[in-house]
């Protein structure tokens, strides 16, 4: 665990070969030094909130962070759950320095108009072209803030040409 703390962007989290109980604590420390317990996480001077559920808020994000949503079909009954991903979680420690502006990658910062749940939200990107790794923030409700969604790896060409072309054709005028 102790490890994981001293690794810096661009570098991956070294989780691959520990049980399940130590890498949730290992990722648990790095989540907790970089977002939760960081009184100054914040996007261009606004602060960043989680977002709400029927979990705790914290660990709500966490989870975001560290799993992706899938399909089940269980006896003929579609289903949404979440399950690890090792991607998103080696890079857990990326969001930080993303949300800082603080890598010499080529990162795009735009907004876009999105459809989530049957309404059209507006979501904040920052998209780092050299990694293909996306950050999305959500303005809150309260005027000068944002929600952190997720962030994760842009694995396959597919997911990095689609987000391209949503910067394209979707991107607004200003960063919001």
């Amino acid at each position: 665990m102790p490890l994981n703390l001293i690794k810096r962007y661009p570098e991956l989290l070294d989780i691959g070969g520990m049980s399940e109980a130590s890498r949730t604590a290992s990722l648990r420390g790095v989540f907790q030094r970089d977002i939760e317990n960081n009184p100054a996480f914040a996007f261009r001077k606004r602060p960043i909130y989680p977002i709400k559920g029927e979990e705790p808020a914290m660990q709500l994000l966490f989870r975001h962070l560290t799993t992706v949503e899938v399909l089940e079909v269980i006896d003929g009954t579609k289903r949404k759950s979440r399950i690890f991903e090792l991607e998103r979680s080696r890079r857990l420690h990326w969001v930080l320095p993303h949300i800082q502006e603080g890598t010499s990658a080529r990162v795009e910062v735009f907004s876009a108009e999105d459809r989530v749940d049957d309404a059209w939200k507006v979501r904040t990107y920052i998209l780092n072209h050299d990694e293909r790794y996306v950050v999305v923030l959500e303005p809150n409700r309260k005027p000068g803030a944002y929600y952190l969604i997720t962030a994760y790896h842009l694995d396959r060409d597919h997911s990095y040409r689609k987000m391209m072309k949503k910067a394209a054709k979707r991107k607004l005028p200003d960063v919001r």
